[in-house]
């Protein structure tokens, strides 16, 4: 394929942004016309049609969406790069885009990236929450410029992406204060028959939890599982189960939910882990996460 035509996609970039033909037509101050024919070229040119009809509207196809995606990065960085070599800082801020595997909890995210916000100069924030392998395939063509996870990169993904550990964290126990009465003497015995929430299955945490059930003979009674781990704990609140989360954000979860302290466990181990395209972190966001995340919070308690 022959080098992109960088005003054909463009004028696709406003379509696609604007959402019509006519309107992008009204910002470029081109008529509608001379867009559907440079579209057309473009479609020639990478040999897919890039919008369908939705009704009366355009709707990108799905190699259209690809493609927009990228454009959307070209052009944001195309403006990033006129701020920057002009002196001027970038207008919305140097954009920092995290990716959240859906079974990080969601306090502890916000405490991982909450140093970023103040680093100096203009920072955007943008995060996305998934599940793991879709994260890790956004990360491979560099949409995600980091990815949160409890779990390493799994080699069989055949996905060149670093694993750079933020820390560890025991685990602790709560529930509704009538739940925790019940179930706090005798701990851990006092687990068996236990309503849980726990995790999805797929998760890290999940099998440490089996295996610890397992391993002190008891036998909770699973209430629900949940891949969103703040869901979760709004079940917790309202009594349904007992639930766990990471002891470096215990406080947390007492300042901000119903819920008081059952337990806390240091034999099972939540690792967190910062995934990146690179080996070496070079990027001033992801520098200031992995040294704030280990030296603040997995820090080991005096």
């Amino acid at each position: 394929m022959p080098n992109l035509n960088m005003k054909h996609l463009r004028y696709f970039w406003a379509v696609a942004k604007h959402g019509s033909i006519a309107r992008a037509s009204e910002v470029l101050h081109l008529t509608p016309q001379t867009i559907s024919g440079q579209l057309r070229e473009l479609e020639e040119q990478i040999g897919t049609k890039l919008f369908g009809k939705s009704g009366r509207n355009l709707a990108l196809t799905e190699s259209g969406q690809v493609v927009f995606s990228y454009a959307d990065e070209i052009f944001r960085l195309t403006s990033e790069l006129q701020d920057v070599v002009s002196g001027r800082p970038p207008a919305s801020g140097i954009t920092f885009r995290v990716g959240i595997a859906m079974v990080v909890p969601k306090l502890l995210a916000y405490r991982v990236l909450a140093p970023v916000l103040a680093l100096p100069g203009p920072m955007r924030l943008v995060c996305h929450e998934a599940p793991l392998t879709d994260l890790l395939a956004d990360l491979s063509v560099h949409k995600l410029d980091l990815v949160l996870a409890d779990s390493p990169v799994n080699p069989a993904l055949n996905i060149r992406a670093y694993n750079h550990i933020l820390g560890e964290s025991g685990i602790s126990f709560f529930a509704v204060p009538q739940l925790a009465a019940r179930h706090r003497e005798d701990f851990p015995r006092s687990l068996d028959g236990a309503p849980m929430l726990m995790p999805t299955g797929s998760s890290a945490l999940y099998r440490a939890l089996e295996h610890w059930f397992d391993r002190h003979g008891v036998k909770p009674r699973i209430a629900a599982e949940f891949e969103d781990r703040a869901l979760m704990k709004a079940f917790g609140e309202a009594g349904v189960g007992i639930f766990t989360t990471p002891t470096a954000v215990e406080q947390d979860i007492l300042d901000k939910y119903g819920v008081v302290l059952i337990a806390r466990v240091d034999d099972i181990k939540e690792r967190y882990y910062a995934i990146s395209a690179e080996r070496h972190i070079k990027h001033p966001a992801v520098s200031t996460i992995t040294e704030s995340a280990r030296h603040d919070l997995f820090a080991p308690r005096g």
